[in-house]
């Protein structure tokens, strides 16, 4: 583990400014995207305000001074959007060259265009990152780097808490589902196998959807429309899904922001520890587990004093509770 310089620590909280304006302006701009076009019913021409891709949306009344007027206030107020949009692309596009020669530019490149989509699709808060990508979020909230060899990874692993209504991530994904976003992040994203929980694109690079056992009286496939991901139920998940949240923004691969919800860092490492002692834990990936168990450990007790392992995490087992002598002594 090593820490930032103070000119990469200063380029670090530029990028995280940077990309809260950067979300901002994609919100105001995406309130203009549909649009507002004049229709014809009956030989009398509407104002019509579409709400979604397929034209469905509402008249705002027939052609009159006040209804010209809405109009045209929406297409200034468009143009102003993009206008501010485009301009703060561009300054973060500035950033990321910086931040490329800083060698701040971390975390994969598709893992960060997945996470930028999840974002824009008003999911941020519906999954959270687990496994070996959530390092990224605690270097970037920490101002460290971790070693390489603690962070290379084929994969993402994306937790849905599926206390949420589907319904609603469902419309919000407009219908695709989760490999529907995918493909929006890279166009070769399909489905391993079907009513799987994997997707892989063409380089090999996979996304698990993963959800906390839910119970023996839950029933029900978690899913977001046909031929989509099916989630699968990992033991010991319900610890990191109840666990308090982490909020970071790490820097990907060509230099730019991503925004990452992940757990937790104590309960990470308590996790992780845990999952090296299971017997039913693959020997190969055991001792991994720990090493990424001490590091975070490690960078919780030297630089995120806020999080006290002095403080007991409620949400997690006591068996994992019991891991903390075996990463703090």
């Amino acid at each position: 583990m090593k820490s930032l310089s103070n000119q990469q620590r200063l380029h670090q909280v530029n990028t995280e400014q940077l990309f809260e304006n950067y979300r901002s302006a994609v919100g105001h701009a995406a309130s203009y995207t549909y649009g507002m076009r004049w229709k014809t019913v009956r030989s009398t021409e509407y104002l019509f305000r579409d709400r979604d891709r397929r034209g469905n949306g509402k008249s705002l009344g027939p052609r009159s001074e006040e209804t010209e007027q809405l109009m045209a206030t929406f297409s200034a107020g468009r143009t102003v959007a993009q206008e501010r949009l485009r301009g703060i692309k561009e300054k973060i596009q500035e950033q990321a060259r910086l931040n490329k020669a800083l060698r701040l530019n971390r975390v994969p490149r598709v893992v960060a265009r997945v996470l930028r989509e999840l974002d824009q699709a008003g999911l941020y808060d519906s999954f959270t990152v687990i496994g070996t990508q959530t390092l990224y979020a605690y270097e970037a909230a920490a101002g460290v780097h971790f070693l390489l060899e603690l962070l290379a990874s084929g994969d993402v692993d994306l937790l849905y808490d599926a206390r949420q209504k589907m319904v609603v991530v469902s419309e919000k994904l407009d219908g695709d589902g989760l490999l529907g976003l995918l493909k929006k992040a890279d166009k070769t994203f399909e489905c391993v196998r079907e009513n799987g929980y994997r997707a892989a694109n063409a380089g090999q690079f996979m996304v698990d959807l993963v959800i906390a056992p839910r119970g023996m009286h839950v029933t029900g496939s978690v899913t977001f429309s046909e031929s989509d991901l099916v989630a699968t139920e990992v033991p010991g998940l319900q610890w990191l899904l109840n666990s308090p949240k982490l909020d970071a923004v790490a820097i990907d691969e060509d230099g730019w922001p991503v925004p990452m919800r992940v757990p937790d860092p104590r309960a990470f490492a308590l996790h992780k520890a845990w999952l090296s002692g299971l017997p039913t834990r693959e020997p190969i990936k055991k001792p991994r587990d720990l090493d990424q168990a001490r590091a975070v450990a490690q960078l919780v007790q030297e630089e995120m004093p806020q999080f006290s392992f002095e403080s007991t995490l409620t949400s997690l087992h006591s068996d994992v509770r019991k891991m903390l002598p075996v990463l703090i002594g």
